[in-house]
């Protein structure tokens, strides 16, 4: 395949075992966060695939061409989708099949912990992450 192409892996790192869980023949808005977040240049090396280059001819500064390229670093990184129920009126605030998230964030940390806590705190909906909400007793049932 040549040309943009996401495709999500799972990896179990117990057992080293990776397997394709997904394959899009084209870019999505995960590859600008996969590109920002492992500092890969997705749309630039797709670019130069696009006009003719091959993996072994793209030079690579770790390994001297990008077909020796692999993953590194020491982080973890979670997309969340921000929902806005609000903007969507007439709409049960309910989670379902349509496709209802008026975005997402990104988020890097050590720990998948530190990571989903930070994506909460960037949806910008005054949460500090998966705690105890300060107004939670003055809520009503329906809030």
């Amino acid at each position: 395949m040549i040309g943009g192409t996401n495709i999500q892996f799972a990896h179990d790192p117990r057992t080293g075992r990776v397997v394709v869980i997904e394959i899009n023949p084209r870019t999505s808005r995960s590859s600008a966060l996969a590109s920002k977040a492992t500092g890969f240049p997705i749309a630039f090396v797709s670019s130069l695939l696009a006009g003719g280059l091959t993996l072994d001819e793209i030079p690579y500064w770790r390994a001297g061409t990008l077909e020796k390229y692999e993953p590194w670093g020491d982080y973890v990184v979670v997309k969340f989708a921000r929902w806005a129920f609000e903007n969507f009126p007439g709409l049960t605030d309910r989670l379902g099949t349509q496709m209802l998230a008026v975005g997402e964030v990104m988020s890097i940390g050590k720990t998948y912990k530190e990571a989903l806590q930070k994506s909460i705190r960037s949806l910008e909906i005054g949460r500090y992450g998966l705690g105890f909400a300060k107004d939670f007793h003055e809520r009503s049932l329906t809030t």
